[in-house]
């Protein structure tokens, strides 16, 4: 299946991108087809169900790793990746001020809430007391576990299950 980069989004504009956001729960459906962000698109084209394609041309994979570099997305590809081959499905937290929301195996959007949101980390990353509290009391607010992510130097990811508690 055949999908156009550009800028910052990757777009099918086959049906069979309707069947990929319904079925997998992929992209956005827009009026233009299926927009997928850098990060889908690139874990969509590392298992060949998509070629990525920009002015007729096929974008080979290691120009799209540049380009999730270049964007700064790299970690947040890595968890992704990750997550999705755990049977996760993980759609983007923005809202929430996280990297994605998460929905446990069997659950999907639409049927459902998302159980976590997903907040990535490089290991060497700094990162203030408030910043933190905040991550959780918002997760805790809108009823959802804190998946902390952290990738380090070998692209290797620790998981902290974060939770409020009360004394």
């Amino acid at each position: 299946m055949d999908a156009e980069l550009s800028e910052n989004v990757v777009i099918i504009k086959d049906k069979k991108g309707t069947k990929l956001h319904e079925k997998s729960h992929y992209g956005n459906m827009s009026e233009e087809g299926l927009q997928l962000s850098l990060i889908e698109a690139l874990y969509l084209a590392e298992n060949e169900r998509i070629s990525i394609l920009k002015d007729g041309k096929e974008v080979p994979l290691d120009e799209m790793f540049q380009i999730i570099r270049k964007e700064d997305l790299f970690s947040r590809y890595i968890v992704f990746r990750d997550l999705r081959n755990r049977g996760y499905i993980v759609k983007t937290g923005f809202k929430y001020g996280s990297e994605f929301r998460l929905y446990e195996r069997g659950k999907s959007p639409g049927d459902g809430h998302s159980d976590f949101l997903v907040k990535v980390a490089s290991e060497d990353y700094e990162i203030k007391i408030s910043d933190f509290s905040s991550y959780v009391r918002v997760a805790h607010g809108v009823n959802k576990k804190l998946l902390f992510a952290v990738v380090d130097e070998e692209n290797d990811i620790t998981y902290y299950n974060v939770e409020w508690t009360r004394p």
